[in-house]
């Protein structure tokens, strides 16, 4: 799981249309209309991702991608979740959010691994992000219900190709990469 601040951009002058042999053009100048925040949530292995687009990124909005990464997991005892550390991934969240049977309930069902600082790229929802901003928002998009009616429409496409990631990443790749994180033993 991941999240992602995404800018809302506009034309400040109406663009020509793409016609063959032309691809379409626009003005350099555009007006910035704020930011929305992007939540996906994948599935490697089976090719499934969760998007969710939020006006914020702050606790609240956190713990409900939360809540709906569980309701998609009705079944299953115990979901982890790869993610970084940062402030708001927290059980006050969910407490912050719901009553505290519920928050329990979803921190119980959670394993949360944290990764390690500056070491963001080892979770591979970044890798889902780059390629929703290189197939689907590296254009410029005015409102966050477009942004969320394309990531949606995006993220049910790609469902359906059922696209997998193919980590390559090792465990022995990570005690040499990160053998500063690893603990030393000299006997």
């Amino acid at each position: 799981m991941d999240e992602s601040p995404n800018q809302l951009i506009g034309e400040t002058r109406k663009p020509i249309q793409m016609i063959e042999g032309h691809e379409r053009r626009c003005d350099y100048e555009y007006e910035r209309l704020g930011v929305c925040n992007i939540f996906l949530a994948s599935e490697p292995l089976v090719g499934y991702r969760k998007v969710r687009i939020t006006p914020y990124k702050c606790k609240t909005d956190w713990a409900e991608f939360i809540e709906q990464i569980a309701t998609h997991y009705p079944e299953v005892e115990k979901i982890t979740l790869v993610m970084d550390s940062l402030g708001t991934h927290t059980p006050e969240a969910l407490y912050e959010r719901f009553d505290p049977e519920k928050a329990k309930r979803l921190w119980d069902r959670s394993e949360f691994i944290y990764t390690p600082m500056h070491g963001s790229w080892l979770n591979m929802a970044e890798i889902e992000l780059n390629v929703l901003n290189n197939q689907c928002l590296g254009r410029r998009i005015r409102t966050i219900e477009e942004v969320s009616k394309e990531s949606e429409a995006w993220a049910l496409a790609r469902n359906g190709q059922e696209k997998t990631i193919n980590w390559q990443f090792t465990t022995d790749h990570a005690r040499i990469k990160l053998k500063r994180l690893y603990p030393s033993y000299n006997c």
